[in-house]
């Protein structure tokens, strides 16, 4: 077993650690992999972020890949499909909401030219580093998750409150919240 220091969080469970070492706040600028981070997140509403993991093999299979034009063209047969899939989360109202937000998805990128140009904009294409001390010190949302939030909304995504949002930059790397003692912290 290794001897890192990581955020309480993960530590114990395998994918977890795996996760938070590889993953949790690496930048990702690409837009796939933050339509990806965008249907997990909003599944995970109300759930563990462990649950979604586990599980995130089978949504990748079940929503094609994260392939937005093709989940933004989902018949009511396919929703029903996934309704029945029991390696996800089904719930109607967020399988619904996963091939709405994908049309929305599509409309920011006609706008801004890429999703990703218009997430990063709000901290100026660059990650903000946190310097949390402690695990509590990590809020569930702020000012700026709110702002977002707001926006998105008005833009017609679903299921992005602004604790949805925020986990959401955790994981893309709008946000380094990693505590001091991390070692991914240091690196």
């Amino acid at each position: 077993m290794e001897n890192k220091t990581r955020c309480k969080w993960c530590v114990g469970i395998d994918i977890y650690e795996k996760y938070h070492d590889e993953e949790w706040g690496v930048p990702v600028y690409e837009d796939k992999k933050l339509f990806e981070f965008l249907v997990l997140e909003t599944f995970q509403a109300g759930l563990s972020w462990i649950t979604i993991l586990r599980k995130r093999e089978n949504f990748r299979l079940a929503f094609d890949d994260f392939d937005y034009k093709k989940i933004a063209q989902y018949s009511e047969d396919k929703i029903q499909e996934l309704l029945q899939n029991t390696g996800i989360i089904r719930n109607q109202l967020k399988i619904r909401s996963a091939v709405s937000n994908a049309v929305s998805f599509m409309k920011v990128q006609e706008e801004f030219g890429s999703f990703s140009k218009y997430i990063w904009q709000f901290t100026n294409g660059k990650p903000i580093n946190n310097n949390r001390q402690k695990l509590k010190e990590v809020p569930a949302t702020t000012p700026l998750s709110d702002t977002i939030s707001k926006d998105l909304k008005k833009r017609g995504f679903k299921f992005v409150g602004s604790t949805v949002v925020y986990a959401h930059m955790q994981a893309t790397g709008m946000v380094n919240d990693h505590v001091e003692d991390c070692f991914i912290k240091s690196v």
